[in-house]
């Protein structure tokens, strides 16, 4: 036989990704792993890539992912002794409008602070670099030295060697048809040939990943979409070393291949494929040539490279290839089976992140934990909306127009909207609310005075919504606000081991009397961050728990996943059944005095607190919590009282000022109080001992939970990293995040998250001061600060408390 009847580990497809993941597997950690491919390897979309490896991205961790390739393709063919074809002939990226050139600009900002070099040019400069390229329209350029190009293949099939040399097994010619699952965990793998039994997959398949994803139960939100790029014949004056070619304001790109060109791009009307599902026995051929539609880039081409026009063309190459919903990669354990992990859906840069790639899922796969920061690719960033083939297809399409669009802060997607309304949806609309969309749900991000059209008109300066943003922002913090956050995410804990269960995995001291609230993270065993939530107790068996809206299905696997065998505990999600109504505001008391005979005083229903209380006639769970550094409440209830308490509460706050709110004034607010958000101020890769957070963990009881030996060293320091606070005098600066950190003159970090304080006037951002003989407060406060700017140095001011207090009534800047 072929195949053996049991592995530890199956990877299933024999691309880029899963030759790079059982490389890593069994190189990194001596797995037993088998891969098995169902045609030959790089069949589907590896062999037809392109193979343009850039590093940057917005996230430090992909870039670390991507950097972490460029270093494995020039070592691997020491290895193995197969060539990869890789060049290290550096990347330009053009810049032909003022907008474009501070997307740029910031660009090679974020690239600082992540410790990659990027120099800025001038069109003479970069022309010198790229002499056929006509310059007359550019603003500048930037030049990333350490990128370059691959063979696609030539890569796949050196992995592939280097997996063998390390012991895995690799078997081609083999198709999967099912994969046991038994109690919620795989147990093996049917195919054409036979079973193995093995107690991990690994999804690896490409653009038949939705379709492996499926035989076990699994969403693999992903659409193929046909990419076309043209081959020319040799043309003078192209070399060997001439930098890979990125032109975003005309959708091209350009690399040199065999004295000749690659030419290829991103059109805002790409063509879906195989929406019925992919053709049996498709692996090494090509979809027609669409000469007509890629004519589009044609004109384009030729304006940029006049050379271009009498050149021979080799080929028209069109392959499809896998994208998702939000044009990044998919990767992790599948929520919905313990042990099914997926590594797919890489939008045309799998060959740039096909070795960091392998690295960090054969990480995850063995240890159970993602190695990095890796939330932007996690698959639980996904929900059951993504299970629906047609929004995911739109979204998946607009997405990849927008490949090479300008990337202004706080855009938003417009396909597939609204999809998932609260029940205000009607009168937030009529009290002109500009919405956003976190996860299906349509969300108030501003709202709009009379004469004011509710629609973001974007920029990479002050946006149009920035004034009226700033009244909402008053409003809560001088009368009293009202939100709609009926989007988040909800559970309820059940059970009488309910108690014992989130003690094992809540940081915090959650072993408190009913009608009590406890923030708290959860941690991995480095101590990192991978959920921060509000765990409410309601009863002895019973708890409250919510969480953002963009985290559901993340963190309640988090918590499934982690509730100790054998205990009489459930977790039950409930977002739909509960509306939630935000009461902030120095008012907040006395709006929702008027409507409840329950006594809300302070002494009566302290902070941090949990009461059922009676609202405008319905029962209503009120959370005496605040994102927002006021006076609040937050008011869950029925769903289908929301409506109801919500006009109840604008009657009653008419005498006292209350004003309907967005998710853009939140921000503002929370910035000025120093609250942290996840997902960029605290992750997987940041302990809360680190992010100023290490109060809220129960170091002082005796409980054991998960994370424990981890934050103890963290608290016995020193720390090499902390999160503090920055403002900026300047009214001119915009912060948008990923600004470089300077202290005396040198890097020390960047920004994790940034925005502009109504209150204290000023730009503020957040951020991790790093050094590695330990970060004390005179650290911190002995040094002169800045910060990188879009390549511009600006002064700044350090804090290491909040910016505003409401208890004293002051703003410390």
């Amino acid at each position: 036989m072929r195949l053996p009847s049991h592995a530890q580990i199956v990877v299933i497809g024999g691309g880029i990704i899963g030759c790079s993941t059982a490389y890593h597997l069994a190189r990194d950690h001596k797995a037993d792993v088998l891969l098995i491919e169902q045609g030959k390897l790089t069949s589907g979309s590896t062999w037809h890539a392109a193979g343009l490896v850039g590093q940057l991205r917005t996230s430090a961790s992909i870039t670390q992912v991507l950097k972490y390739s460029v270093d494995l393709y020039t070592k691997l063919e020491a290895e193995t002794g197969l060539a990869t074809g890789w060049k290290q002939n550096g990347g330009l990226r053009l810049a032909c409008n003022e907008e474009r050139w501070i997307e740029i600009k910031r660009q090679a900002t974020t690239a600082h602070s992540f410790g990659l070099e990027m120099e800025l040019l001038s069109p003479k400069e970069a022309k010198a670099l790229w002499p056929l390229m006509d310059d007359s329209d550019l603003v500048g350029a930037a030049f990333l030295p350490t990128d370059g190009q691959a063979s696609p293949s030539d890569i796949a099939q050196s992995l592939a060697k280097g997996a063998r040399m390390h012991g895995a097994n690799i078997v081609e010619g083999v198709a999967v048809t099912g994969i046991d699952v038994t109690d919620g965990r795989v147990t093996g793998v049917v195919t054409g040939e036979g079973r193995i039994s093995c107690e991990t997959v690994v999804n690896c398949a490409g653009m038949w990943a939705k379709e492996v994803g499926r035989l076990a139960g699994v969403s693999v939100p992903l659409q193929p979409v046909q990419h076309q790029y043209m081959v020319s014949e040799k043309i003078a004056g192209v070399t060997p070393g001439l930098p890979t070619l990125r032109d975003p304001d005309r959708l091209i790109y350009f690399k040199e291949e065999v004295g000749g060109l690659v030419m290829g791009g991103y059109e805002f009307n790409p063509i879906a494929w195989a929406d019925d599902g992919l053709p049996e026995g498709f692996g090494f051929q090509l979809l027609a040539e669409n000469l007509e539609h890629f004519e589009q880039f044609m004109e384009p081409a030729i304006g940029r490279v006049p050379a271009f026009t009498d050149a021979g063309v080799k080929q028209l190459i069109n392959g499809p290839e896998s994208f998702t919903p939000d044009g990044s990669y998919i990767m992790g354990e599948a929520p919905e089976v313990a042990g099914f992990f997926v590594g797919a859906g890489f939008n045309a840069f799998g060959i740039a992140a096909g070795g960091g790639a392998g690295w960090t899922l054969a990480d995850w796969v063995i240890t159970g934990e993602q190695p990095l920061d890796l939330w932007s690719v996690d698959i639980r960033r996904f929900s059951g909306l993504h299970r629906d083939d047609g929004w995911v297809r739109a979204r998946t399409l607009e997405a990849y127009g927008k490949h090479y669009t300008v990337a202004f802060p706080h855009e938003e997607y417009q396909s597939g909207r609204p999809r998932i309304v609260s029940p205000l949806y009607d009168r937030l609309k009529a009290r002109r609310a500009c919405f956003g969309s976190k996860l299906g749900w349509e969300r108030p991000n501003w709202f709009a005075p009379d004469g004011v059209e509710p629609v973001d008109e974007y920029s990479m300066g002050r946006q149009n919504w920035f004034e009226h943003v700033g009244a909402e922002h008053r409003a809560v913090r001088e009368q009293v606000g009202l939100f709609d956050q009926s989007s988040f995410a909800k559970f309820e804990l059940r059970g009488p081991d309910a108690e014992q269960a989130l003690s094992w995995i809540a940081a915090n001291d959650v072993a408190k009397p009913p009608g009590r609230l406890t923030y708290t993270q959860m941690l991995n065993t480095r101590g990192g961050i991978e959920c921060d939530l509000t765990a409410a107790r309601l009863e002895d068996g019973l708890y409250y728990l919510v969480t953002g809206t963009g985290f559901r299905t993340h963190d309640s696997a988090w918590i499934r996943q982690h509730i100790t065998s054998g205990l009489s505990a459930e977790l039950v999600d409930v977002t739909e059944a509960y509306g939630t109504l935000s009461l902030f505001g120095p008012n907040a008391r006395h709006v929702l005095s008027a409507l409840t005979g329950d006594d809300v005083g302070d002494e009566a229903f302290p902070f941090g607190h949990v009461r059922v209380i009676d609202v405008a006639g319905h029962s209503v769970r009120a959370l005496r919590i605040t994102y927002v550094g006021e006076l609040g409440w937050e008011l869950h209830m029925p769903i289908d009282a929301t409506g109801e308490v919500f006009d109840a509460l604008l009657a009653a706050g008419a005498a006292h000022g209350i004003a309907p709110a967005g998710y853009r004034a939140i921000e503002s607010l929370r910035l000025e109080k120093g609250y942290r958000a996840w997902g960029s101020d605290i992750t997987p890769n940041d302990s809360p001992f680190e992010a100023g957070l290490g109060w809220a963990v129960k170091l002082r009881s005796n409980i054991d939970f998960i994370g424990r030996a981890a934050s103890e060293r963290f608290a016995a320091g020193p720390l090499k990293k902390r999160l503090v606070g920055f403002t900026v005098d300047d009214p001119e600066v915009v912060l948008v995040g990923r600004e470089t950190i300077l202290r005396n003159g040198k890097p020390v970090g960047y920004l994790t998250s940034a925005g502009y304080g109504y209150t204290t006037a000023k730009a503020i951002g957040y951020g991790y001061v790093r050094d590695a003989g330990g970060v004390t407060d005179g650290f911190i406060t002995e040094g002169t600060y800045e910060l990188e700017v879009a390549t511009e140095t600006v002064a700044c001011n350090v804090h290491l408390e909040p910016l505003y207090d409401p208890a004293m009534a002051r703003i410390r800047c």
